[in-house]
């Protein structure tokens, strides 16, 4: 793998949903989730890295040093086992919810960073069970928002069949059942992130491992399809390269220079992506900023 990246990086991501929902709450019957107070639409951090995760995991195959770590049904104190008898260390039923000494820990922390993508991507809290320590990402994502507010929709929907005999009996000889499913009809999403290249000094983040977030980014919905999400698609990626490892401007003063805007005033509620413009005010860096849209 090469070194680890010498550049802080942030960026601004678009995507939009038709006719699906991208992130439920199961505490809302799953309908989207919004801000109550404004009704903007939300999707979780954790929504969005669990995708890039998967892609991950389809490219490189869950093999080292692309290992994905929290992934679907996995076992994470397994993993922390596998980790210790990496280094070294036997695990013996005395031994199984051993803490570990201070470099014991920092061993296995190391060699979790070395062969998991997504921990020294986000970072994993590693502590349960056989102590694997703690590790902070130098890739961190806000909330999604929606730019204009989302009106959920619920549709009611019928299955031509039931489960049970029992069920089929109650339906006095239909097997016609019912169900709900939540929309939203249209939203664009804005999403901005941040990548600590001191950060990643301390877990090993390369640029290979860059390379991997933003074809992820930009791929990682072509691979989401489900009933539930509709139609989702990536928009733009735009990428705010500092040069410097420390950077050169703050966070927010770069997310100031991307403007995402209706092109039309009319009260018509917006149903594509062409109903909205982008503006990236790139004459406005400041020195020592690079950008670079991706998509």
């Amino acid at each position: 793998m090469s070194e680890a990246i010498q550049n802080r990086y942030e960026f601004v991501y678009l995507f939009d949903v038709e006719n699906g929902n991208p992130n439920g709450d199961p505490d809302a019957g799953n309908m989207p989730r919004i801000d109550p107070e404004t009704n903007y639409g939300l999707v979780t951090d954790v929504c969005l890295k669990r995708k890039i995760r998967n892609y991950a995991e389809l490219l490189k195959g869950n093999e080292a040093p692309f290992e994905i770590y929290v992934r679907e049904k996995a076992i994470l104190n397994q993993i922390h086992t596998r980790a210790h008898q990496a280094i070294g260390v036997e695990d013996t039923p005395e031994t199984k919810k051993r803490k570990g000494s201070g470099e014991e820990v920092a061993k296995a922390r190391a060699w979790m960073c070395k062969n998991f993508y997504d921990v020294r991507t986000f970072g994993a809290v590693m502590s349960t069970g056989v102590n694997c320590g703690q590790v902070r990402g130098p890739v961190q994502i806000n909330f999604a928002r929606s730019i204009d507010p989302i009106v959920p929709t619920e549709i009611t929907i019928t299955r031509m069949a039931v489960a049970t005999e029992k069920e089929a009996e109650q339906q006095s000889g239909d097997n016609r059942t019912m169900g709900r499913k939540h929309i939203v009809p249209y939203a664009l999403y804005r999403c901005e992130g941040y990548v600590s290249a001191s950060l990643a000094a301390q877990t090993g983040f390369s640029g290979d491992d860059l390379s991997l977030l933003w074809e992820a980014l930009a791929n990682m919905f072509d691979h989401d399809h489900s009933a539930a999400r509709g139609k989702m698609s990536a928009r733009k990626l735009i990428v705010f390269r500092h040069d410097s490892k420390i950077g050169n401007a703050p966070a927010y003063k770069l997310f100031d220079l991307v403007t995402v805007r209706r092109k039309s005033a009319d009260d018509q509620p917006p149903r594509s992506f062409s109903d909205y413009e982008v503006v990236v005010a790139g004459e406005s860096l400041p020195p020592g900023v690079t950008l670079e849209e991706k998509i």
